[in-house]
C-alpha cells in the first residue's frame, strides 16, 4: 500500500516535467521530421510564410534531393566536414586531455593553479572562443606575425580561408571506403579476441567481416547508395576531403575541450589504488610501464565516456564555426549551420528540417547504444 502510495506521489512530481519533455522535445522532434517530408519553402509557387500556404507531403524526395542533387553539394560536403572534425577534434581532446593529466599526476608544484588554468577554456562558450581564435589567426595578424617578434619572416597561411583540400576522394566511393575501414576494424577486433583466447567472439566477428565483404562484392551499395544527378561535376565544383580550413576550427574546440577530459582523465587516474602501482614498481615496471600496463588500461571507460560525449559536441557544432568562419564559408561549412541558413535565411523549411533529421540520426547512432550499455551495466 506504502509502495503504491509512493511511486504515485513520485510519478505526480516528475509529470511536470514529462509534459514540458514531450512537448518541447518529443513533439518537436515529431515535427522536425514531419515538416522533412513536406514541400514547405521547397516550392517557389507557394511562399512559405504566407497564411494561406500550401503544404503538400513528398515523402523522402527532400532527403534524395540532399544526397543526389548537383545544387545540394554543400551538404555531402557538410558531411565530409563532420566526419573529419569529428575525427580530428575528439582525437585532439583526448590526447592533450591525458598529456596534461598525467603531466598534473606527477605532483608537480602549484598543481590546483595549472589544474585551473586548463580547465579554464571550458568555462567559456563556443562563440567566446571562436571570437578570441579568429583574431589569433588572422592571416595578417595574430599566430602568423609570431617569428617576426625573433627576426623570422610571418607565417603565410589562411587558417580557416584555406581552399585546400587533402585526401581528395568521389562521393561515389563513399560506400566502398566504409566498407573496408569497416571490414579492417572488425578484423582487428577478431585478432584481439584471438589474443585473448575469446574464440566465439572472434568467429562472430570474423563472421561479420566475412559478411560485409560479400555484400560489397554483391552489389548492394548501388541499391542503398543514391547515384549523383551530375556525378562529373562533383569532382571539380565540391571536391570531398579534408579542407584544410578546419584546422583552426579544430583547434579551437582541442583548446577548450581538451581541459575537460583532462579532469576526466586526472580523476581515474587518482581513483587508481597507490598499492597497484607499488606492486608493479616492486615488480620491476618503469614509471612508462606503470602508465601503459596498470593506469591506461583502467581508464578505457573514461576514454569511451568521453569519446561518446566529444563525438555528440561535434556532430551538433554550429556556434564555434559561426563565430570563426561565418555561415557563408564553404570550405567550413557543417549541418548545423545549413540548418541555419535554410531555414532563417532561404526559409527553406523543409530541407532544413531534413538536414536536422540526419544530425539527429547519427547523433543517435552515438548516444543510444552508449545509453544501452549503461543502462545495462547499471542493472547487472
Amino acid at each position: 500500500m506504502k509502495n503504491n502510495r509512493d511511486r504515485s506521489i513520485a510519478f505526480l512530481m516528475l509529470l511536470p516535467s514529462l509534459i514540458l519533455l514531450g512537448i518541447f522535445v518529443y513533439f518537436f522532434i515529431g515535427r522536425a521530421i514531419q515538416s522533412s517530408m513536406t514541400d514547405w519553402g521547397e516550392n517557389p509557387a507557394q511562399p512559405p510564410l504566407s497564411e494561406t500556404v500550401e503544404i503538400s507531403y513528398v515523402g523522402l524526395d527532400n532527403y534524395v534531393r540532399l544526397m543526389t542533387s548537383f545544387t545540394e553539394s554543400s551538404f555531402r560536403v557538410s558531411l565530409v566536414n563532420t566526419f573529419f572534425f569529428t575525427i580530428f577534434f575528439v582525437a585532439g581532446c583526448i590526447m592533450v586531455g591525458l598529456f596534461l593529466a598525467i603531466l598534473l599526476d606527477q605532483r608537480v608544484a602549484g598543481e590546483g593553479i595549472f589544474r585551473t588554468i586548463f580547465l579554464f577554456p571550458m568555462a567559456l562558450s563556443f562563440v567566446v572562443t571562436g571570437t578570441i581564435w579568429r583574431w589569433m589567426l588572422q592571416p595578417r595578424g595574430g599566430v602568423n606575425i609570431l617569428p617576426t617578434l625573433i627576426g623570422l619572416d610571418p607565417i603565410d597561411f589562411a587558417w580557416v580561408n584555406s581552399q585546400e583540400t587533402w585526401f581528395q576522394f568521389l562521393w561515389q566511393d563513399v560506400p566502398r571506403i566504409l566498407t573496408f575501414v569497416g571490414i579492417g576494424i572488425l578484423l582487428i577486433m577478431a585478432v584481439r579476441y584471438a589474443l585473448n583466447q575469446r574464440w566465439r567472439s572472434m568467429g562472430f566477428v570474423a563472421a561479420a567481416a566475412i559478411v560485409g565483404l560479400l555484400v560489397f562484392m554483391a552489389g548492394a551499395w548501388d541499391y542503398i547508395w543514391p547515384a549523383l544527378d551530375v556525378p562529373a561535376a562533383e569532382p571539380t565544383i565540391a571536391p570531398k576531403g579534408f579542407n584544410v580550413a578546419l584546422l583552426g576550427v579544430i583547434i579551437a574546440a582541442v583548446w577548450q575541450m581538451s581541459g575537460y577530459t583532462m579532469a576526466m582523465f586526472i580523476a581515474g587516474i587518482r581513483g587508481v589504488a597507490e598499492e597497484l602501482r607499488e606492486a608493479a614498481r616492486v615488480d620491476g615496471a618503469s614509471e612508462l610501464g606503470v602508465y601503459r600496463y596498470i593506469i591506461l588500461p583502467q581508464l578505457n571507460p573514461i576514454i569511451l565516456s568521453a569519446m561518446i560525449i566529444l563525438g555528440h559536441i561535434s556532430l551538433k557544432i554550429f556556434d564555434l564555426v559561426f563565430a570563426m568562419a561565418g555561415p557563408d564559408n564553404a570550405k567550413t561549412i557543417v549541418p548545423g549551420i545549413l540548418v541555419y541558413t535554410k531555414g532563417f535565411r532561404a526559409n527553406a523549411f523543409a530541407s532544413a528540417s531534413a538536414v536536422a533529421v540526419i544530425m539527429l540520426f547519427f547523433v543517435a547512432i552515438i548516444i543510444i547504444p552508449y545509453l544501452w550499455t549503461q543502462l545495462r551495466s547499471d542493472d547487472d
